[in-house]
């Protein structure tokens, strides 16, 4: 428990209001998408870059583990205590675009500015970001993705989060500000230039992926690009993963898709095919005007949509979605053609009306966090090389097939997401539903008139014991592959299976920057 005086200190530093020790702002601060940790001391919402430094101070000065949150949307308990005696800073208020150079061609912003919010403003310009966020976009922050090396949207021709980072500020546990790239170069005119990455070491590299484990980002630099004037999406449906698989790999090594993302049978007729909440669809034809150049040409655009409409979503196979883009609709168009012929060698074209959907609206409101019928879900992931993908595949269904008769009785079905990570590595993503009890996250992140569709359900004992169990079955199966992730946090190994070397100098990169292991301690195995 926190003495008053501490709390006093970081009121004094804060203010009243951004200090939070109420039953409610800890319960949430303590629970993400899959479970609860640990209550939390306290809550900080720092509004300036200022006060962020002040409270990591204050709090590391008495012993105080110190976790950032943005959006929330973790699975892998990155901002989950696993002490009382910690801080959580709600980064929400650090939502700023700090500059839009259209100069030197890059872009500033707090890392607690949402990937939406961005995109709006961006959009405003005729510009984008390489990697433009991940698809919980809506409450995702860039920090937070930035930390997790998240992937998603830009990822087909831009890779993930991390590569598009060209400078960050980071806090320290000390409270001091780290800056790296061009942007701790030291200039005669003591400007900050965040123009350029590389210049020796990457230290950039460091504090991407790093959950945390090294400091909290205060801003995040990224560069900008023209944003494409057209836009095309392809679909496909293929009889088994292999021939999806063999798609997803010729496909990559194009080069030439935004993005792409492949589903199994499962997902189609589930979480996709399934979830028909009219709010949701009524935002889906808002969006279809709003982005078409005219109001014919969006008429038009939905009604393609509503005539091919998702019959072919209910019915067996792997799909495989693509978006193309380029500066006139004839490059976009020669990108899907040279697309088509490779994933047509293995499987069949299907009306395009899902990557469609995506095009137009990339961030969805954040009700995939439960079921289409109300049920609890949580994904894994791990990332495999070509060549051992299939024989993964098939490891994986003969697992699910020795678990089948506790799968049925528990109400449990399992699906998968996948997509390429480059032209040299396989996303392969599990997705495990269950019914059970909603916790407070679901009730403060699902839109209420949604939640209130979905029937609920009481405490599944069963179906928890079971889903960790497959969880932790598919993670080591993974690591048989030499697998690795991305948004580690504190589910995934990580100090576990690194080479001795690395491991040694990851450690004393963090003996370094927090010699009381007070930054989010637990997370990569630190």
């Amino acid at each position: 428990m926190a003495s008053e005086q501490f709390l006093e200190k970081l009121r004094t530093a804060l203010g009243e209001s951004r200090v939070l020790t109420d039953e409610a702002s800890i319960t949430l601060a303590a629970t993400d998408v899959y479970r609860q940790g640990a209550l939390p001391t306290a809550v900080i919402k720092p509004a300036t870059v200022e006060q962020l430094c002040a409270g990591i101070k204050l709090a590391t000065e008495d012993g105080y583990a110190v976790i950032a949150r943005g959006g929330g949307a973790s699975y892998t308990d990155a901002y989950l205590a696993v002490s009382e005696r910690t801080v959580v800073i709600d980064m929400g208020d650090l939502n700023k675009i700090i500059e839009i150079d259209e100069t030197n061609n890059i872009v500033t912003v707090e890392a607690g500015c949402t990937w939406a919010t961005l995109r709006d403003e961006l959009l405003k310009r005729n510009l984008r970001t390489p990697f433009f966020g991940p698809f919980s976009g809506l409450v995702a922050t860039v920090g937070g993705s930035v930390s997790q090396n998240a992937i998603s949207h830009g990822s087909g021709s831009y890779g993930i989060s991390a590569q598009s980072v060209i400078s960050l500020d980071v806090v320290l546990a000390s409270g001091e500000i780290l800056r790296t790239g061009s942007g701790a170069v030291k200039s005669g005119d003591a400007k900050t230039r965040r123009f350029f990455r590389h210049s020796g070491p990457d230290l950039t590299g460091l504090f991407t992926g790093d959950c945390g484990a090294l400091g909290i980002k205060a801003s995040v630099t990224l560069p900008l690009l023209k944003n494409p004037a057209a836009t095309e999406a392809v679909a496909f449906s293929f009889p088994d993963f292999k021939s999806m698989h063999a798609a997803v790999a010729g496909v990559a090594l194009l080069g030439l898709d935004d993005e792409g993302f492949g589903l199994d049978p499962a997902l189609q007729q589930g979480q996709i095919a399934r979830n028909e909440a009219s709010a949701v669809k009524l935002k889906l034809a808002w969006s279809v005007l709003r982005s078409s150049p005219t109001f014919f040409k969006g008429i038009r655009s939905l009604l393609r949509m509503a005539l091919a409409g998702d019959k072919h979503l209910r019915e067996p196979g792997y799909a495989l979605n693509y978006i193309a883009k380029g500066p006139d609709a004839g490059s976009a168009k020669s990108k899907i053609a040279a697309i088509r012929e490779v994933a047509l060698k293995t499987g069949g074209e299907v009306p395009n009306s899902m990557p469609a959907i995506v095009a137009v609206m990339p961030f969805a409101p954040l009700n995939n966090v439960l079921g289409p019928g109300g049920e609890r879900w949580v994904p894994i992931h791990g990332i495999l090389q070509h060549s051992d993908v299939v024989a993964f595949d098939e490891r994986w269904r003969a697992v699910l097939d020795s678990h089948a008769e506790q799968i049925e009785a528990t109400g449990t079905f399992i699906g998968g997401m996948y997509m390429a990570a480059g032209p040299n590595a396989f996303l392969y993503e599990i997705a495990f539903y269950w019914p059970d009890e909603r916790t407070v996250y679901h009730e403060q992140t699902v839109d209420a008139d949604f939640l209130g569709t979905l029937p609920t359900y009481p405490a599944n004992e069963g179906g928890r014991e079971l889903i960790e169990t497959l969880k932790k079955a598919a993670i080591d199966l993974y690591g048989e592959y030499g697998g690795v992730h991305f948004q580690i946090g504190k589910s995934y190994p990580h100090a576990e299976n690194r080479d001795t070397h690395e491991l040694n100098l990851l450690r004393a990169i963090k003996k370094e920057v927090d010699p009381d292991n007070l930054m989010n301690p637990g997370v990569l195995g630190l």
